[in-house]
C-alpha cells in the first residue's frame, strides 16, 4: 500500500518543518550572527528531514505495510524517550539525560541493561566535552553543575 509511505512521507515533512522553525528561535550569540552558529545543524537536519519526506511522498515503496504491533510500541518508546530527553535534558544535564535516553534505547534494542547504560554514560561524557572543549558550545550540567569549578 503507497498509502502508508505517503501518510509517514506527510507527518516526516509535518516534524521537518516544526524543526525547522525551532531551530530559528534560537536566541542569536553575543557578538552578533556568525557563519555557523547554534541554529545550524538543527537547520540542516531539517533539510535533510524534508527532502528524505519529499521523496517518501512523491515516491512510495509499491510494497509497504504497517509494522506489526511489537515494532510499533517500539517506535512509540524510542518517541517517548526522546520527548522525556527534551524536556529533562535542562534540570538533568548533558550527561545525565544522554546517558539515560541512549541507554534505554540500546536495551530496548537488545543489549543487557549494564552495558546498554555504560554505553549511554560513555557517550554522554565524550560528546559532551566533544562540545564544550573541541567546539567551544555549552551544553547544560543540570545537576552535575555542582562539580563545576568556580
Amino acid at each position: 500500500m503507497k498509502c502508508n509511505d505517503r501518510i509517514f512521507g506527510l507527518l516526516m515533512l509535518v516534524l521537518a518543518v516544526a524543526y525547522g522553525w525551532g531551530a530559528t528561535q534560537f536566541p542569536v550569540p553575543f557578538g552578533g550572527g556568525e557563519g555557523i552558529g547554534p541554529e545550524t545543524f538543527p537547520t540542516l537536519l531539517a533539510v535533510v528531514l524534508a527532502l528524505s519526506s519529499l521523496y517518501l511522498i512523491v515516491k512510495p515503496d509499491p510494497g509497504s505495510k504497517w509494522p506489526p504491533m511489537r515494532t510499533g510500541l517500539e517506535l512509540l518508546i524510542a518517541v517517548v524517550v526522546l520527548i522525556a530527553y527534551v524536556l529533562l535534558l535542562q534540570p538533568l544535564g548533558f550527561i545525565i539525560t544522554t546517558t539515560l535516553a541512549v541507554g534505554t534505547l540500546c536495551w530496548r534494542m537488545g543489549a543487557a541493561p549494564i552495558r546498554a547504560y555504560v554505553t549511554g554514560l560513555i557517550a554522554g561524557i565524550v560528546v559532551y566535552f566533544l562540545f564544550t572543549i573541541g567546539l567551544d558550545l555549552s551544553l547544560p550540567l543540570g545537576v552535575l553543575s555542582v562539580l563545576e569549578g568556580s
